[in-house]
C-alpha cells in the first residue's frame, strides 16, 4: 500500500494516516455562513475547505459538511488500496473529493517550474 496525502486549503500535504480528527465549523473562517473544514494532525488544525457561499439553515450546513467529511473518510479508504502514493485534493466546483497518484501531481508541478 502506497502513501495517502491530504492536500490542505494552502496547498501543503498532510499525512492521511496521521489524522486523529475531522471536524467542521459552522461558518467559514471570515462570515457566520457556509462552513469550513479541517482536520487535525499532531495537535494542528489544517483547513481543507472554507466555503463562505453555503446558505441555509445552521442544521441544514452542518449537515452538508457531515456529507462532505464521510466523503473524505471514504476517499481516504479508497486510497489506501492503491499501491502507490496518492493526494486526496477536494474540488470545489465539482463539490467531490478526487485522488491522484502522487507522480502525476508531480509531474504537473515540474512542467510547471520548467
Amino acid at each position: 500500500m502506497g502513501e495517502v496525502w491530504i492536500r490542505t486549503l494552502g496547498n501543503g500535504l498532510v499525512r492521511a494516516d496521521r489524522v486523529t480528527e475531522i471536524s467542521s465549523t459552522r461558518g467559514s473562517l471570515q462570515e457566520d455562513q457556509g462552513y469550513s473544514l479541517k482536520v487535525i494532525v499532531d495537535g494542528k488544525g489544517h483547513v481543507l475547505i472554507d466555503d463562505d457561499e453555503l446558505r441555509g439553515s445552521l442544521a441544514e450546513r452542518l449537515e452538508y459538511a457531515r456529507h462532505v467529511e464521510d466523503a473524505l473518510l471514504l476517499a481516504m479508504d479508497e486510497a489506501r488500496d492503491s499501491d502507490a502514493a496518492v493526494v486526496i485534493s477536494y474540488e470545489p466546483e465539482r463539490e467531490r473529493w478526487s485522488a491522484a497518484p502522487a507522480t502525476v501531481l508531480a509531474g504537473r508541478l515540474s512542467e510547471a517550474v520548467g
